[in-house]
């Protein structure tokens, strides 16, 4: 498995830039960049399990099946995916998802003289890699305009 870091500095404080990625309604506007239609389905608590989900191309639910592996508040959260959603039915054992299993995505916030570094690092299987490298990089820009609104 692969790894891919991506990172943006964004004028507001990291309160402001945590608040903005993780509420649910900001959440939908700066996910689109993956698929538009994307939410989540539970909480970001530390141990609880949480979906990322969103409409596929025949209309039904599609998505990941994940749990917070960490949160420490305004600094730092870790996401492990588990499985996967198709059509509304959770998959956590099936060998497509094994391979990729486990796989953690990494949200860090840090302090630049009350500007925020966001940085995201996560693992990747090397078929989804190019997606995702075109992907973050307009989602986060995305979210800069959110929290610097």
């Amino acid at each position: 498995m692969d790894k891919l870091e991506f990172s943006i500095v964004i004028d507001a404080p990291k309160e402001k830039v945590w608040n903005t990625m993780l509420e649910d309604k900001t959440y939908r506007i700066w996910t689109e960049a993956f698929m538009p239609g994307s939410y989540y389905d539970g909480d970001w608590s530390k141990g609880s399990k949480i979906l990322f989900l969103g409409p596929g191309n025949d209309g039904k639910v599609g998505g990941m099946v994940s749990r917070i592996k960490d949160n420490r508040l305004y600094e730092y959260v870790s996401i492990e995916h588990l499985g996967e959603v198709i059509d509304g039915v959770e998959d956590t054992t099936s060998d497509r998802v094994k391979d990729w299993a486990g796989a953690l995505e990494n949200y860090s916030f840090i302090d630049k003289d009350g500007k925020t570094e966001l940085i995201v690092d996560m693992n990747i299987n090397e078929e989804f890699k190019e997606m995702f490298e075109g992907m973050w990089p307009k989602a986060l820009q995305k979210l800069k305009a959110l929290c610097e609104e």
